[in-house]
C-alpha cells in the first residue's frame, strides 16, 4: 500500500509503480474430523488450498467432496481478509459439511499473506 489516501473516498490509493494495493491471506481448508460414516471418501487431513485470491488447488490424485466444498466456499472471501478481533469470523475457523450422516468438520487456516493488485482481479 502506498500509505496515501484518496481525498474523495478515504481509501488507500493503488500503488502507482505497479505494486500491490491490497493484501489477502492464502488459505488451507483441511478435514479436521469425521464423526459419522465417511460416505464421500474424504479422510481426516485431506485438504485444498486457495491462493492468489481465487485459485483452488487440490493435491494430485485426491478429491474434495462437492457438498463439503459448497459449505465452506461462502466463508473463504471473508477469511482471506483481516477482520476486527471481535468479529466472530475472525475467531471461528470450523465449518460443518451439510451431510448429517457424515458429520464432517473442516478447518480454515490462514497460511500466507499475499500482496495483490486489485486491478489484476477485477
Amino acid at each position: 500500500m502506498t500509505g496515501q489516501e484518496d481525498s474523495q473516498s478515504g481509501q488507500p490509493e493503488p500503488a502507482g509503480d505497479g505494486g500491490s494495493d491490497m493484501t489477502l491471506w492464502d488459505l488451507r481448508v483441511t478435514v479436521d474430523s469425521i464423526g459419522g460414516r465417511p460416505v464421500c471418501g474424504l479422510s481426516v487431513g485431506d485438504s485444498f488450498d486457495v491462493t492468489q485470491s481465487c485459485r483452488l488447488s487440490i493435491p494430485a490424485d485426491r478429491h474434495f467432496c462437492l457438498y463439503a466444498l459448497a459449505a465452506v466456499l461462502p466463508l473463504l472471501p471473508a477469511k482471506q481478509r483481516d477482520l476486527p478481533a471481535a468479529d466472530w469470523l475472525e475467531r471461528d475457523n470450523l465449518v460443518a459439511c451439510p451431510d448429517p450422516d457424515e458429520r464432517l468438520v473442516m478447518r480454515i487456516t490462514r497460511t500466507t499473506r499475499r500482496p495483490l493488485r486489485s486491478a489484476d482481479l477485477t
